[in-house]
């Protein structure tokens, strides 16, 4: 493929495998970065995603370098748990801002180039905790499960230009972030999925390598789970 693609939160975890996934199947791929040095070998441009100015601008970088963009990966996002009445709006505020206005900004911008040709692949980065909740991350699950709404409804706005929008939801996937969960907390969850173990970071790449493809072109307002049957059935 020789595809242009764009992938926020791409110096790391998830969206690091998943830039490097594309890039060694012939796509011309953008990182998209908010701190750091971008990956080795892959062309880098620095945003926060909460601020539309940037993402505007870093998107262009990308395009100058790559074209349009055809495959957008809104993958960038935080958390910051606490139970609900010791959390403060700030920290509310600033997980709902980077991963679900995030996407929002980044999408709005990236589609505006996929319009001309009437093709092109969205998907977003939701979790199997937007189906379920998880006690101590109202934002995170409240954003999560925000990204779902976002990604049907703009398959409705985006259908008829042939630009398909799906959301990937993983469940406990072996990364850095869920290295801090307790040994009690890993435990609870893997009760709950049936495939009792944790997800790999390349089981995550393929499902989204798939919506990405020309294999995936009449799938479009779905949200696929990677989850080892955690909330399967919502």
């Amino acid at each position: 493929m020789n595809r242009s693609v764009f992938v926020t939160g791409g110096n790391r975890g998830i969206g690091l495998a998943v830039a490097r996934a594309f890039a060694a199947d012939g796509d011309k791929v953008a990182v998209c970065h908010r701190s750091g040095n971008p990956p080795e070998g892959l062309f880098g441009v620095t945003a926060d995603v909460t601020k539309p100015t940037e993402v505007e601008r870093a998107v262009r970088e990308a395009e100058a370098e790559h074209g349009s963009v055809e495959v957008l990966v809104a993958n960038a996002g935080i958390t910051q748990d606490t139970p609900l009445l010791r959390m403060s709006d700030q920290q509310f505020e600033d997980v709902l801002a980077t991963n679900l206005t995030g996407a929002f900004n980044t999408v709005r911008t990236a589609v505006r180039s996929m319009l001309p040709g009437r093709r092109g692949r969205v998907i977003l980065l939701s979790s199997a905790l937007g189906f379920l909740g998880a006690p101590g991350q109202t934002n995170y699950a409240a954003s999560k499960a925000g990204l779902m709404g976002l990604a049907r409804s703009l398959a409705w706005e985006l259908g008829d230009r042939g630009i398909t929008v799906n959301a990937v939801a993983p469940g406990i996937i072996s990364t850095d972030m869920t290295a801090a969960l307790s040994e009690r907390r890993m435990d609870d969850v893997m009760r709950m999925t049936p495939l009792g173990r944790p997800g790999t970071v390349d089981e995550v790449v393929a499902a989204i390598r798939f919506l990405a493809s020309e294999d995936a072109s009449y799938i479009t307002g779905a949200v696929l789970p990677v989850s080892g049957g955690l909330g399967m059935g919502h």
